[in-house]
């Protein structure tokens, strides 16, 4: 059966004989593609086509005539319409094997290497483990809400807890949303750019139990703030910081430029490998610190240092892997592009005694060949890029360096097979690659590897 004679309604029994990296079902007509939501590797699905394209499709669950070993029930009431989790049907051991097969799959197709792919390192409590929500608010049924969008929409789901996230950031974004309800602030409207409030995030700190709320707004002003500020510092639990961060523009971007403290604290306080960080509203922070902990341990296993190295961290962030790295380096060096990350780097270099880092702000592709114009060169260079993976000048200026070692902590496999194709080609040996479960429930895997320079070329 051809493309040609299938149809949208049609309806079709299926093997799923695959999961995709979006977590759908993968079945086959014929040799024609469909993805599936919700179903397993190995079960049978009645289904109906829902959208047919030239070259794949997509069809929905009617009844399973056959369920996976694998299934299980998801313990979240919103699971089938909230888009923030895709895989709490299926148990966690396989989740983690999932994770290994997807990372292993993209190696082969994408880096064309033949490497080891190890066992995903995961969680012993894969719930709870979140420490940051961030939240849109809205109305539903005529009641202020704060939950997550529904899948493929904008439509907010009025839930009361998300079981990823830590119950301190569950309530204090609920009885924020109470507060604001209470006193009539109305919810940003996307379409019509009208309203006050756009979103609500919660901060918690694992190590203290301390939270920041960050309360994003059209305006800087809004009705009844004086209020609304009093009745929070009173009714959050372990509330130590409430920060305001203005968003004028009619975007789906969530911060605008202008923040401000509005009462207590600028920052928030945790703990990684013993070094103390502090943590402003905008600052980039693994939002799973269990799991941080371990990724972190493999970064430092992987650098190999004694000491006597210079290491540069390209995308450092507010310094979290630098200064973990500068216990055991003769000196660091971090990047990052976010003026005010650097300063929190700074102030967690200071506060935490260092005196062998350096941080500047700009862009990794600029600042790092800066740097080796200035005959700085790294003996070990980590890099933790966001999504899009390396730039191509960071590459290159990798490939003229020549750092003995690279270690590549990634948020995103096929990124990651790109540029480790790409630095493999330039004389580099590709080691193993070890996927970390920084994200249960959701198809997100976090990946670290380390690439050796070739001295025989």
């Amino acid at each position: 059966m051809t493309a040609q004679l299938l149809a949208k309604n049609q309806e079709h029994t299926v093997e799923i004989i695959d999961l995709n990296h979006e977590g759908s079902g993968v079945a086959k007509i014929e040799g024609y593609s469909v993805f599936i939501p919700g179903v397993l590797q190995g079960e049978i699905a009645r289904i109906k086509l829902i959208k047919v394209g030239k070259k794949f499709g997509f069809g929905r669950l009617i009844y399973l005539e056959k369920t996976s070993n694998h299934r299980t029930e998801p313990p979240c009431v919103v699971y089938d319409k909230c888009g923030g989790c895709q895989l709490q049907h299926l148990a966690y051991d396989a989740q983690l094997v999932y994770k290994q097969n997807q990372v292993a799959q993209v190696m082969k197709r994408i880096a064309k290497l033949d490497v080891p792919v190890l066992q995903t390192v995961g969680m012993e409590e894969p719930f709870r483990y979140r420490n940051k929500a961030q939240v849109p608010v809205g109305y539903v049924h005529h009641k202020l809400v704060a939950g997550f969008y529904q899948k493929r929409s904008h439509q907010i789901i009025d839930m009361d807890t998300c079981l990823i996230q830590s119950k301190a950031n569950d309530d204090g974004v609920q009885i924020a949303r109470s507060i604001f309800e209470k006193y009539g602030v109305v919810p940003y409207d996307e379409e019509q750019h009208q309203g006050d409030l756009r979103h609500i995030m919660t901060r918690v700190s694992f190590a203290t139990g301390e939270l920041m709320l960050v309360i994003i707004t059209r305006k800087a002003s809004f009705p009844f703030k004086e209020q609304i500020i009093k009745e929070l510092e009173q009714t959050i639990p372990n509330l130590v910081s409430i920060v305001q961060n203005v968003n004028p523009h009619k975007t789906n971007v969530i911060f605008g430029e202008k923040t401000q403290v509005l009462a207590g604290d600028e920052y928030l306080v945790d703990t990684i490998h013993g070094i103390r960080f502090v943590i402003s509203a905008r600052s980039f922070y693994q939002v799973n610190p269990v799991q941080t902990e371990k990724l972190y341990q493999l970064v430092l296993d992987k650098a190999e240092l004694t000491g006597e190295e210079i290491v540069f961290d390209a995308y450092c962030g507010i310094g979290s892997i630098s200064l973990c790295l500068a216990k055991q380096a003769k000196h660091v060096y971090g990047v990052e592009v976010i003026s005010e990350a650097i300063a929190d780097a700074l102030l967690n270099a200071h506060e935490n005694h260092f005196t062998n880092v350096t941080f500047e702000t700009g862009k990794a592709e600029n600042v790092i060949p800066n740097w080796y114009k200035k005959r700085i060169k790294a003996d070990v260079l980590v890099v933790d890029p966001p999504r899009k993976g390396c730039d191509e000048k960071l590459l290159e200026t990798i490939l003229t360096m020549k750092p003995k070692r690279v270690v590549y902590v990634s948020c995103d496999p096929a990124t990651l097979a790109r540029d480790m194709r790409i630095l493999v080609n330039g004389g580099y040996q590709a080691g193993e690659v070890q996927p970390v479960d920084m994200f249960p429930m959701t198809t997100h895997v976090e990946c670290v590897t380390v690439l050796e320079i070739n001295n025989e070329n």
